[in-house]
């Protein structure tokens, strides 16, 4: 599958949710049952770890109890992952995992750049999804763990590191679901981007959906008569003069969308080629200069953009988690190259 067609799927997509309204002449009959009967393809064991998860509303309040006697009038909501729409089953493959935490629930990974998080067209195999299907191969085969996202519950791009919270199990799934659904995760990025930000601390708010002109690219409609709601914070943590490191915590998980947000402020990512980052925007016309900055491209031949933390609910205790993983040696190189260019132009002053 070509990378633009693969990352068209966005956090949001992985799941669907689904409303019903109880018709006036249903008896009363158990929610799980009635939603077995009215949910094609979704197994009763998965409607009841829904249910569980709280992943599951009737006229706006969780519902926890499968026992539970639906009435007619009674509007029901259930969020559920959604099936790829394209499945050949997924090849185990021994693909090295970095492993940062792990119980019977949930996997904590850190994905290096370069590796394709899920199977899709052209990219069968060799994903972070085949590493995982063959370290779960001795697990107890669950409906979470049982298509082409085993245990998935959110994505970055290819070529962007950082962690990610993996579901062990089908009630994991559907609590950790409904949390990245609700935008109750919380989530930041490290990303360096051209030029010297204005402000300290800002909001990017702007609906994202596919360039008109270019299907590559996802663009900014602010006016919102496309694409999807988006919204991004960001804060100033470093300035090197041309270019300026942000923490971006994301408030919704649109494809691409820090990549393209910062592009729509005018401060594409360092180095990424497919939204104008990866030439000189910013700085002197020297050649010492350039040189230096297609050096630091070399290091770092990729977006730099780095999912650094996660915090959110343990899907089965309850129990606040939060993980947090220190940039790549590539990111570290190139930023800790920039620091030495910001000291010789202080030193020069002196």
């Amino acid at each position: 599958m070509k990378e633009e067609e693969m990352e068209k799927e966005t956090t949001e997509d992985l799941y669907e949710l689904q409303s019903i309204v109880v018709d006036k002449g249903q008896a009363p009959l158990r929610i799980d049952k009635f939603l077995q009967d009215r949910l094609k393809r979704v197994s009763r064991n998965r409607i009841q770890s829904a249910i569980k998860a709280g992943a599951v509303r009737v006229d706006g309040k969780e519902m926890l109890k499968s026992n539970l006697k639906i009435k007619p009038g009674h509007r029901i909501e259930v969020l559920l992952p959604r099936p790829p729409e394209h499945s050949k089953g997924v090849i185990p493959q021994d693909i090295p995992l970095d492993v940062r935490y792990e119980d019977e629930h949930i996997l904590i990974v850190h994905k290096p750049a370069g590796l394709v998080v899920h199977p899709g067209f052209g990219n069968w195999d060799g994903t972070l999804v085949n590493g995982l299907a063959y370290r779960f191969k001795d697990l107890p085969l669950m409906e979470g763990n049982s298509h082409d996202r085993i245990g998935l519950v959110h994505r970055i791009d290819k070529n962007t590191s950082g962690l990610l919270v993996i579901a062990k199990t089908d009630e994991a799934l559907s609590a950790l679901g409904k949390q990245f659904f609700y935008h109750t995760i919380e989530r930041k990025y490290l990303a360096l981007v051209w030029g010297d930000v204005e402000e300290e601390e800002g909001t990017i708010t702007g609906h994202i959906g596919r360039h008109p002109r270019d299907r590559k690219q996802y663009t900014v409609f602010p006016e919102g008569e496309e694409g999807k709601h988006a919204i991004t914070h960001y804060k100033v943590v470093e300035r090197f003069y041309y270019v300026t490191l942000l923490e971006c915590q994301l408030e919704t998980g649109r494809t691409h969308q820090i990549r393209v947000h910062m592009k729509y402020k005018g401060h594409p990512l360092f180095s990424d080629d497919r939204y104008g980052g990866d030439r000189i925007l910013k700085g002197t016309v020297y050649s010492k200069y350039k040189r230096f900055v297609e050096n630091c491209f070399k290091k770092m031949p990729r977006q730099a953009l780095h999912a650094r933390s996660l915090g959110f609910e343990h899907p089965i205790t309850g129990e606040k988690m939060f993980f947090e993983a220190d940039v790549p040696e590539d990111f570290a190189s190139v930023l800790d190259t920039w620091r030495k260019y910001v000291q010789s132009r202080k030193d020069s002053l002196i």
